[in-house]
């Protein structure tokens, strides 16, 4: 398997008709090069889990998604890396015929366990399960929590952030927005564009990774553009991910990163961005799920 390659990330900036027009800079932090599977933020909100799951000699991981799940991938493959068992546990009923994340999940030897929507959201233990719950070492859903946080708070020592007027990211559990806020500075706004629809628990998710200094941050959640909702595209943003991969080579994810970026160039052009705003953009990777598509939907 690929090596993690942390010193691969770059600072691209990117040159749209949009950013131009409203007087503003635009930069990309390409976490996406860090590994084709772990990719992005994944690695930065695994690390310190793993760490603990060593330390406490746990070889087991368990953890928590559903069919398109970057995270459940990621720890599949990072379990495969770094020597540790794997489970997911997969929420709704198993389909005749699994995503390309889970089928990927299976080649890193995960074990998949569905559970109904209804068990998943109770965190019922799920039938299935060898070793009882004291052997496991458990991962919240996309990495969620103050070690989660904590390992994100680090993707920011990867550019000179101090450049930077705002930072802004794809939200799904809130657990890198979470580090970016806690790592950026007094001058500068985290804004985290949310890929979920009418997710009341969010900002309180959000907060509750916060200390109480952080939460007075300048900070902000954005519920406008998530095109029907986790996982959910219309053909608007399959047009905007290709014209953005013909004018900057850069490629995004129908559940994450396209989004973002969509969002933000929505922003810019509504002028919620100051004159002279010098904005980086995380991008987050997870390329995979684009596989799900149809062929040819995507032009990369």
């Amino acid at each position: 398997m690929q090596s993690l390659l942390p010193e691969s990330i770059t600072v691209d900036e990117i040159d749209l008709p949009a950013v131009k027009e409203k007087n503003v800079r635009v930069s990309v932090l390409r976490l996406d090069k860090i590994h084709p599977v772990i990719s992005g933020n994944k690695w930065f909100k695994l690390k310190y889990y793993l760490e603990e799951a060593r330390s406490l000699e746990k070889d087991h991981i368990i953890t928590f998604g559903g069919a398109y799940s970057n995270h459940i991938i990621a720890t599949a493959a990072a379990g495969k890396m770094f020597g540790f068992r794997t489970t997911g546990i997969i929420r709704g009923e198993q389909p005749q015929e699994l995503s390309h994340t889970l089928h990927l999940a299976k080649e890193y030897d995960m074990q998949l366990i569905f559970v109904s929507r209804e068990e998943y959201k109770n965190k019922t233990r799920p039938k299935g399960l060898a070793d009882s719950y004291n052997d496991f070492y458990s991962i919240k859903e996309g990495g969620y929590g103050k070690l989660g946080a904590k390992g994100a708070a680090e993707i920011l020592d990867h550019c000179k952030k101090e450049t930077f007027s705002h930072i802004a990211c794809a939200v799904g559990t809130s657990t890198m927005m979470a580090g970016l806020i806690k790592a950026s500075l007094p001058q500068q706004q985290t804004i985290g564009i949310a890929v979920i629809k009418n997710e009341p628990t969010l900002k309180e998710e959000l907060l509750n990774l916060l200390s109480p200094g952080e939460r007075n941050k300048n900070f902000q959640l954005v519920a406008d553009h998530h095109f029907g909702g986790y996982a959910k595209h219309k053909p608007e943003l399959i047009n905007f991910m290709n014209e953005l991969y013909e004018d900057t080579s850069i490629p995004t994810d129908f559940v994450y990163t396209g989004k973002l970026f969509y969002g933000v160039i929505d922003l810019i052009k509504k002028n919620l961005f100051p004159s002279g705003s010098n904005i980086l953009i995380i991008h987050s990777g997870g390329l995979q799920g684009n596989l799900s598509l149809p062929k040819r939907t995507l032009i990369f």
